[in-house]
């Protein structure tokens, strides 16, 4: 899945769910090594439990940060899943 970014450095995010846990995650631009650093933290995790980690993070008084917008995407998708 990918998921146009708002209001911070990185742009784009990508990844799977697969059984309910997070798998290639990959931000496009942004902090290279922070962001380097969440993907492989969360490969792996349960979509549910990254989302209760990482939503609401802000980021320098942005209201959102990439971490923030990757719960966000994960939430979207989630629901999407489940409305189908």
């Amino acid at each position: 899945m990918q998921f146009k970014t708002r209001g911070t450095c990185s742009s784009q995010i990508s990844f799977d769910i697969e059984e309910g846990k997070l798998k290639n995650v990959r931000f496009s631009k942004g902090c290279s090594g922070n962001l380097q650093g969440i993907s492989s933290l969360v490969e792996g995790m349960p979509a549910d439990e990254v989302i209760a980690k990482l939503k609401g993070i802000d980021c320098q008084g942005k209201g959102t940060s990439c971490p923030d917008q990757l719960a966000c995407a994960i939430e979207s998708v989630l629901k999407t899943q489940q409305a189908v």
